[in-house]
Parts: C-alpha cells; sequence; structure tokens
C-alpha cells in the first residue's frame, strides 16, 4: 500500500466543536457541575456550543439546566472506546528509537516511580512516532493529539477561567502545529512502518499481558474469589487487540464520526 502524503492539518470549526463538546461532556457526566442555560460568569462563554448540542439533540434542558440525553452519553461511550484504544495502542509509539529500532515502552516496567520513567524518555533518541502512524492507518491525527492533550489533563476543568481557555483558539493552534511539525509516514518509509508498528503492536499485547500478571498476583492476595472473574475479563481484552497485528488494521469505531453538526 502505498503512503498518502498529507502536509497539513487544519481544523474546522467542526472538528473544534466536537473536541470542546467532549470536554463539556465529561464534565456533565462525570463531575457534579451543573450547567444553566441562564449562566453567567465563566459558564455563560459556553452558551453557543450548548445551543449547537441541544440544536442536534446532543444534551437536552430540564427546567433550566442543562442534561446529557440518550444520544449525547452514545457519543461519549464512543469517544472513550477510542480514547482506551489510544492509550493502548497509540501510547507505546509515543517514544521510538528509529536507528535502533527500539521502544521505550520495551522498559516499561523496569522503572519504579515516574520521575525514573520521565528521565529515561527524555533521551533525545526516541521521536514520537503516534502521529505517523495514526496518518497510515487513515485515522485523524488531530483526534489523536486531542486524546494526548486528554490524557495530560491539558482541559482541567478545576482551574478557573477553564471555560474561556477552551473556547478560546489556542489549544486548537496548538494541536495543528503539532500534527504539521511532528515526523510523517513518508518520511519513515513504507517498509520500516510496518517493521516498527508489527514491533509495536507485539510489545503492546506483550506489556498488557505483563498487566494480567501482575494484576492476577495482586488478586491473588485478596482471594480466590475475583480472581477468575478478572482473568476472563483481561483476556477477552487481550483478544479484542489481536488483530492490531497487522499493521493496516484500524478498529471500526474510529471509522463513524462522533458528532454529525
Amino acid at each position: 500500500m502505498a503512503i498518502q502524503l498529507r502536509k497539513n492539518t487544519v481544523l474546522s470549526n467542526d472538528n473544534k466543536k466536537t473536541f470542546k463538546a467532549i470536554v463539556v461532556l465529561n464534565e456533565m457526566i462525570n463531575s457534579s457541575h451543573q450547567f444553566s442555560s441562564n449562566a453567567y460568569g465563566d459558564d455563560s462563554v459556553l452558551q453557543p456550543l450548548f445551543a449547537d448540542l441541544v440544536a442536534n439533540g446532543y444534551i437536552i434542558t430540564s427546567g433550566s439546566t442543562y442534561k446529557v440525553s440518550a444520544k449525547g452519553r452514545g457519543v461519549f461511550d464512543t469517544f472513550m472506546k477510542r480514547y482506551t484504544e489510544y492509550l493502548k495502542v497509540y501510547d507505546v509509539f509515543s517514544f521510538v528509537d528509529l536507528e535502533k529500532g527500539e521502544f521505550a515502552f520495551d522498559r516499561y516496567f523496569d522503572f519504579d516511580t515516574d520521575d525514573a520513567w520521565f528521565d529515561y524518555t527524555n533521551d533525545e533518541r526516541f521521536d514520537d512516532l503516534r502521529i505517523a502512524v495514526a496518518l497510515f492507518k487513515k485515522t485523524d491525527p488531530a483526534e489523536i493529539v486531542f486524546m494526548s492533550f486528554v490524557n495530560e489533563n491539558r482541559f482541567d476543568t478545576t482551574v478557573a477561567g477553564w471555560q474561556n481557555s477552551l473556547m478560546g483558539e489556542d489549544a486548537w493552534a496548538e494541536i495543528e502545529e503539532i500534527c504539521n511539525t511532528a515526523i510523517k509516514p513518508d518520511e519513515v518509509g513504507e517498509d520500516a512502518m510496518v517493521d516498527m508498528i508489527n514491533q509495536g503492536s507485539e510489545l503492546m499485547i506483550r506489556l498488557m499481558e505483563d498487566e494480567q500478571k501482575q494484576n492476577n498476583n495482586n488478586n491473588n492476595y485478596g482471594g480466590g474469589g475475583t480472581t477468575t472473574t478478572t482473568t476472563i475479563v483481561e483476556e477477552e481484552t487481550i483478544e479484542y487487540y489481536q488483530p492490531y497485528y497487522d499493521p493496516y488494521y484500524i478498529s471500526p469505531i474510529w471509522l463513524v464520526p462522533l458528532f454529525i453538526w
């Protein structure tokens, strides 16, 4: 399969709206924050976004309070499935030594502290190839960067004025910049991309198996009653990711739009 060149990522207004909506839906579903249609103060800047969400059936009004609709929860659940896959599938490619063919995550369980891990991965020999993998698999690189921002808590809704930051342009300009300056598949080459993704997928499965063993050992200390159930769930999870042994594979959950505006 020939690599298709993709030079520039430009977020459309709908792209930005989608990412903003995910942050707001998360706040509505997973916090005690109540958003009012009569909002004042910092929440008032979100009203245009709420108007679009209501118009498209993703949230409803209950009195003067906004509530997430079943349709909105479905969208958020789909995003969370993608986000889970991002953490499992793409994160392993965040620190790759292309010259030696080494992955930092190959030594992930060798470090006892986060600081030791961060010191190791801060080596300039490691390149972030998540965007290259996303483009190779024909997924949206901007969504991958957005998910990395979510994972880093870049949209911290406990900070005063987060609403203005969300509705501003800085985060979205940064996402575009990251996408446009990242290493691309054509810079790596198709054969090298295939080999690298194969190695990363094998490493991903092995890390999941190692994590499963650790969890099983921990559960054994807590008694045998829950061990069997936990093992079944984790084995099903590993089986779910096995199609990624195919470097061209992409899960169907990435092929549907989150929102239709």
